[in-house]
């Protein structure tokens, strides 16, 4: 489906009635990042699952922010008339979370930190985003799936699924180029999150891979240790999963969630 905004679309998928769930991908990834837990949770929740600015089958087109990309997820909620939802991020996604708490705080029921950060980017950091977005520049996105794949995906994934492997390079590679580079900018240029952190005051579950490598277990648990006892935060860590447990290990993931929202009700 394609939201027709103001100035720019949105692509999304929507399934299921009831409890509003707002999926956010990561980086580079799109919608179909989160598609079993859209078929899972359908029935018991409403899943709503964008493409974020620049990626699948939304604009390509800036500004590129972090701060842009959660005022695109607010215009699609007025878009569906949703006026509070569940918005659960991993990665990049979690950062828009995060920034849609401070931008929009009335628009959100709950929250989701899956395999994220609250910190800004250190000068090494933003420093190897400028190369990535240099090397994109000169070979296209299929360069960063070879540049970011292995961190992406756990040990045991790579060693006992290697289809999910292939379907996140896959998606990987299919982005564009503009939204990768705008992205990458994005994300170098996002605002520390720990402060925001403190000021959450909605139920928040924090879920992390196992074996993530890009964003470990002590930031999972740094992001849980800052929220205020108002978040009632739940810390939830899937055994052999990297980065992306939605993809590697989608039952136990989406059983969390399921549970999570099962304490909303």
């Amino acid at each position: 489906m394609i939201a027709q905004l103001p100035g720019f679309q949105i692509g999304y998928e929507e399934q299921g009635e009831g409890q509003p769930i707002v999926f956010l991908h990561g980086f580079p990834h799109d919608r179909t990042l989160w598609t079993a837990q859209r078929i899972a949770l359908a029935p018991q929740a409403r899943c709503i699952v964008p493409d974020i600015r620049g990626f699948g089958h939304s604009s390509t087109h800036g500004p590129y922010s972090v701060d842009q990309y959660a005022d695109d997820v607010a215009a699609l909620l007025d878009y569906l008339a949703v006026k509070r939802a569940v918005v659960c991020g991993l990665s990049m996604g979690g950062y828009v979370a995060m920034a849609l708490w401070r931008r929009h705080p009335d628009r959100v029921k709950a929250l989701v930190f899956c395999d994220t950060r609250a910190g800004a980017d250190t000068d090494e950091g933003k420093a190897r985003r400028d190369e990535l977005a240099a090397l994109v520049k000169q070979g296209g996105t299929r360069v960063i799936a070879d540049a970011q794949l292995t961190g992406m995906v756990g040990a045991t994934t790579r060693e006992r699924r290697p289809e999910v492997v292939a379907a996140l390079r896959a998606m990987m590679g299919r982005q564009s180029a503009a939204g990768v580079i705008g992205a990458l900018q994005a994300l170098r240029d996002r605002p520390d999150a720990r402060e925001t952190l403190r000021t959450i005051s909605v139920p928040t579950l924090v879920l992390v891979g196992e074996e993530d490598v890009l964003t470990p277990i002590k930031e999972a648990r740094a992001i849980a240790e800052a929220l205020p006892s108002a978040a009632r935060v739940r810390l939830e860590i899937i055994a052999g999963a990297g980065h992306v447990p939605c993809l590697e290990r989608p039952a136990a993931t989406t059983h969390a969630l399921s549970d999570f929202l099962a304490t909303l009700a």
